[in-house]
């Protein structure tokens, strides 16, 4: 099978889901000189890309299992990791532009495609910022974040990016992000260190 054959079979499942950029990202990825695999290497710069062309991490992952087949339905759930939640970090306060004693809301959870775990996030988001039926799907679902707020309409704030591991991030992490998410109007409703795992590499169709 050719990259041609690989776009043309996987074009349907995502083309009037997503936007135009985040195809174009995807597509590149998938298209391979000489039918080749990548390396390891092109192939974190191609899913840095699928990333980057969409404010939602849960959307490009969505797409990105979609078009490398990872799992079917290419569904994202956020499953909850337990433990006690952490002190609010001084910094998170300051991005969020929130008082010393405003409710912060902490989740930790890992993305996964089907059985495959694509990333590892650490959430801090203020409830009063969302409305009263995505706190319950956040408190009470397994929604990711960005599924359940993407009617507000946010947009990225990147902070950082970096190979490997971050703070919080476990071993096998390939990729790292740091970011704020802002409304249109740039009140920000939570900050993010996401932790993406060598599934998003280890695997070309």
């Amino acid at each position: 099978m050719n990259g041609g054959d690989v776009v043309e079979r996987a074009m349907p499942r995502f083309s009037r889901l997503y936007p135009m950029s985040l195809r174009l990202a995807l597509l590149a990825a998938m298209v391979m000189p000489g039918g080749c695999a990548r390396d390891t290497a092109s192939g974190l710069a191609a899913f840095e890309r699928a990333l980057a062309a969409n404010d939602s991490a849960t959307a490009a992952l969505g797409a990105w299992c979609a078009a490398h087949a990872i799992a079917s339905p290419p569904v994202i759930a956020a499953q909850a990791i337990a433990g006690p939640p952490p002190p609010v970090p001084h910094e998170v306060r300051q991005l969020l532009s929130i008082a010393p004693l405003e409710p912060v809301r902490y989740r930790h959870v890992r993305l996964a495609c089907g059985s495959t775990v694509l990333s590892v996030a650490h959430n801090w988001y203020v409830p009063a910022r969302l409305t009263p039926d995505m706190n319950r799907l956040l408190d009470t679902t397994d929604t990711p974040f960005g599924k359940v707020v993407a009617p507000l309409g946010f947009r990225r704030e990147r902070l950082a990016s970096r190979h490997g591991g971050d703070r919080g991030c476990p071993g096998g992490t390939v990729l790292a992000h740091r970011a704020v998410l802002r409304l249109a109007d740039g009140t920000a409703i939570s900050v993010v260190i996401e932790c993406y795992t060598r599934a998003n590499v280890g695997r070309r169709r």
